[in-house]
């Protein structure tokens, strides 16, 4: 039998205590005592080839009363006994072999790039199973079924395999009466079960190995409904790499050892695992409709070879039934309960409870009073909310967190959620006043992932940029009420996103162009009706140009959508009636106010730019602009404010780098409208097509947005005397204290360019013509291409001179043209390299009519060198890629 990695520490164990031989286990670092000497340094983990469970040499397990003598023991699903470090685990005949449900959550981390504490792991459907003296958990696969009892059952069962998890000797022989035996927990879970060595090398670029021998129970608990063991694991490595002579070509390589340890060699990580029933009557599942943002188990049904697909797609959703059938508002057999954890802060709790409850508001809508119940964990509550059993908000810390997550677990059977934890980070005041420093500005738009929700890392943002922009304008006093009400309405509107989670709604990032910015000035308007469709949008905060009407910052309550998607997934329906009521809920997908598209549709090869995050109004090419404004006004307060004596000048560079972080996330967005696509998830009969190209007149204004703020010759102009006072925290900074404005220019212009030259808009800008029925209406390559190069390169026609941030930008513009003339892809169209070839032509023209006229020395040389770079590819062969 092959033993995976993640079992070799429990099989080690194993065999240990049967005194077969073994390869030696590395041995700990002792804390604070020298390296250990490069020869001891080998593969931390020996591989070994493990016998079968049935070739084990074993002696005679010892009487199950003689292990227990003594024991503390706590009966439950799971019978735990515990003696000093020795827990045992009691299982019966009956208990093997038997479908049970496990979860493996992470109670404790280290702080850092990724591995923190609070986070909610692995779920998964697991037996015990006895092999001769050997006892497995093997986690069954649940992804592929048939029918019970049909020869497509068999087939199934012999085409998919099982998953090893875990594995320990019988401890003892089995029970006088009870039959039952024993079996050492610190054995079956002291192996890496989570994969976190996998993780860590992730992480850190380092081999770390899991210790059982300086592992430990923390806490262990055990209820007819639950049995919980918490296990306090050591992870260590016997040595740090030293640094390269020579920094390798790709970096991320390079052995990066954690920082928040006080020693890098060694770290404890908590992981609590539950073991609980599955439900006696696995619920009914709902089956899912793509045109609502659901998360769905997915299973591969291979009962018949009728059907078109084998796929069954059911909602994820909390088991919810009306006390009370007959009544048109009942509250619930058993609410969905969230415990507010005892680590959340007492300032926010109140936040987050009202966070929570604004949910009951769809679940009234549908017949359910109070389907939702908050209740806040105190010292008296023995529990700890990362169990199975408790739903819960929870905090957590560490250097470099800056995001809040909502995921949940569930019975793969039915789609039925059995737990869910909300982890929140502590960014609310401390992140969104923190420096951004100029390495963190990502280039990209946003790409957020169902699993992890970077709402709230990305809302701190925005948070910080709108007191940065309120303080501005006299409107704000970081240290008085005003800024607490802000905060305090960001933390609930980041629970209410995140519970949408929890309840099984996915992201709807088209939820914000369902209103015009006129309504969302209006706070009436958006305290009835919300500020987007849904809360599981990414919204920013609410920020009018200066002198109009302030409407709310941040969204206060559900949207339309919410209403919709929560109906669809919990609405009490007659089993003879579902098929068709939820058809009839799922045919109003064409109603403007449930518009949706998740993301997918936000980043795939569509590029639908009407699916944002961070965008607000019926228009977002017109709040990009008045974003772009705000930045301007915050720059131009950077320009003129006066410090008082003794002030830092960081409070300076904070703003400054707020306006430049709104341009990085606002410029790749309007890129999107350049052969933009908008994919609609409409079924037949609602008139609307499935794909349509933006039209030309959106498509015109948004080359022209990015050529007036990115292109233009003086887009970014700044004194020196901003420049030379850009100050940073001397504390905190890494690398380069002062700002080069041109740097961070040329990042997002050559981001920018990289987007509009590439050949996925090529090919949209091509195939919309097959879209629509007037070619005329569509954007061209040609005045694309002319467009852009026009604006790039705008001083050879004005006779200008060229400063060295315009001659940078030119040399990634002239990079791309002469790649699209030497370097063609397979899928790059013919017409790209034919208008391309055209373009250069022409300016290698203008190039050469530019040097004879009076310039700078140095933007001479740099257009000689361009018109050099031209003629050589103009005359040189066709490279196709991959030759």
């Amino acid at each position: 039998m092959f033993v995976p990695n993640s079992l070799r520490a429990a099989v080690l164990a194993a065999l240990s205590a049967h005194a077969v031989a073994q390869e030696p286990v590395p041995t700990p670092p002792v804390p604070h005592a020298p390296e250990a000497p490069a020869a001891a340094a080998a593969t931390p983990q020996p591989a070994v080839t493990t016998p079968t469970p049935a070739a084990l040499p074993v002696a005679a397990p010892r009487p199950f009363i003689d292990i227990v003598r003594g024991a503390q023991h706590l009966p439950g699903f799971l019978s735990l006994y515990q003696k000093e470090e020795k827990v045992w685990i009691e299982l019966r005949p009956d208990q093997f072999d038997r479908p049970m449900f496990m979860s493996v959550n992470m109670p404790n981390g280290i702080g850092e790039r990724g591995i923190y504490g609070s986070q909610m792991g692995l779920s998964q459907v697991v037996v015990f199973h006895r092999v001769g003296n050997i006892v497995q958990i093997i986690a069954k696969n649940t992804d592929f079924g048939a029918r019970g009892g049909t020869p497509q059952a068999l087939a199934v069962q012999q085409a998919f395999s099982d998953s090893l998890l875990a594995i320990a000797p019988v401890a003892s022989s089995p029970h006088p009466q009870s039959k039952s035996i024993l079996v050492e927990a610190n054995i079956l879970l002291f192996g890496d079960i989570p994969s976190m060595t996998t993780r860590l090398e992730a992480a850190f670029r380092m081999t770390y190995v899991m210790d059982a021998r300086n592992s430990s129970f923390l806490t262990i608990r055990s209820d007819e409904s639950m049995t919980g063991l918490q296990v306090n694991a050591h992870y260590f490595t016997p040595r740090i790499p030293a640094p390269p002579a020579v920094m390798p070509p790709v970096p991320a390589a390079v052995p990066n050892p954690p920082s928040t340890l006080p020693d890098p060699r060694s770290m404890f990580l908590g992981f609590y695992y539950s073991f609980m029933p599955l439900p006696a009557q696995a619920m009914h599942g709902r089956r899912a409709d793509d045109r609502i943002g659901h998360f769905v188990s997915t299973s591969q049904d291979y009962s018949d070879d009728v059907t078109p697909t084998t796929a069954v797609h059911l909602v994820e959703r909390w088991r919810l039934e009306k006390q009370d059938p007959a009544a048109a508002l009942s509250e619930p057999k058993q609410p969905i309960v969230y415990w507010i954890d005892a680590n959340v802060p007492e300032k926010y709790r109140e936040s987050v409870r009202h966070g929570v409850l604004a949910w009951n508001a769809a679940f009234e809508r549908i017949g359910f009073r109070n389907a939702i119940v908050v209740k806040q964990q105190t010292e008296k509550d023995s529990f700890d909310t990362m169990d199975a059993r408790h739903a819960s908000i929870r905090w957590f810390v560490g250097s470099d967190v800056g995001f809040a997550i909502g995921p949940s677990q569930v019975d793969p059977r039915s789609g039925e959620i059995l737990d869910a934890d909300i982890a929140m980070s502590d960014v609310f005041a401390r992140t969104a006043r923190r420096v951004i420093g100029e390495d963190s500005i990502s280039l990209l738009p946003t790409q957020s992932a169902e699993a992890r929700c970077d709402y709230m890392q990305e809302s701190a943002q925005e948070m910080g940029f709108a007191m940065d922009v309120l303080e501005a304008r006299g409107l704000l006093d970081m240290s008085g009420p005003e800024a607490n009400a802000v905060a305090q309405a960001y933390v609930r509107s980041v629970v209410m996103h995140e519970v949408g989670h929890t309840l099984g709604l996915r992201h709807n990032f088209r939820a914000s162009t369902i209103y015009t910015l006129q309504q969302l000035q209006d706070p009436e308007f958006t305290r009835k009706n919300s500020m987007t469709g849904s809360v599981m949008d990414y919204t920013p905060f609410n920020l009018s140009l200066k002198g109009e009407k302030q409407g709310e910052y941040v969204a206060s309550t559900l949207g339309p959508y919410d209403y919709w998607a929560i109906e669809y997934a919990y609405k009490p329906i007659e089993p003879a009636q579902e098929k068709e009521e939820l058809a009839k809920i799922a045919a109003r997908s064409n109603e403007p106010q449930l518009a949706f598209g998740t993301d997918q549709d936000a980043n795939g090869f569509n590029l639908d730019p009407d699916v944002n995050v961070y965008d607000l109004g019926s228009d977002p090419l017109a709040y990009f602009q008045r974003r772009l404004a705000i930045s301007r006004e915050l720059w131009d307060r950077v320009q003129n404010r006066t410090l008082k004596p003794g002030e830092s000048y960081e409070v300076l560079r904070r703003s400054f780098d707020y306006g430049f972080q709104q341009f990085v996330r606002t410029l790749p967005v309007v890129v999107k409208y350049v052969g933009g696509v908008t994919y609609l998830r409409d079924h037949a009969g609602t008139g609307r097509a499935t794909f349509t190209p933006v039209p030309l007149p959106r498509q015109r204004a948004a080359l022209q947005m990015l050529t007036n703020s990115l292109f233009k010759a003086d887009s970014f102009q700044f004194s020196p005397a901003t420049i030379s006072r850009l100050g940073a925290d001397h504390f905190a900074t890494r690398g380069r204290p002062d700002v080069s404005v041109g740097a961070r220019v040329l990042s997002l212009q050559a981001a920018a360019l990289d987007q509009l030259m590439s050949d996925g808009v090529a090919i949209r800008l091509l195939d919309s013509q097959e879209k629509v029925e007037d070619r005329k209406q569509v954007l061209s390559l040609a005045e694309l291409y002319s467009n852009v190069q026009d604006a790039v390169w705008s001083e050879l026609k004005a006779g200008k001179d060229i400063s060295g941030m315009r001659r940078n930008l030119q040399r990634e513009h002239l990079k791309r043209l002469v790649a699209a003339l030497l370097r063609v892809s397979a899928g790059t169209p013919a017409d790209v390299r034919s208008l391309q070839r055209e373009n250069a032509l022409q300016l290698q023209r203008e190039m050469q009519a530019a040097l004879a006229r009076p310039i700078s020395r140095e933007a001479k040389a740099h257009l000689s060198e361009s018109v050099e770079t031209l003629g050589q590819a103009l005359k040189a062969s066709m490279l196709r890629a991959g030759a």
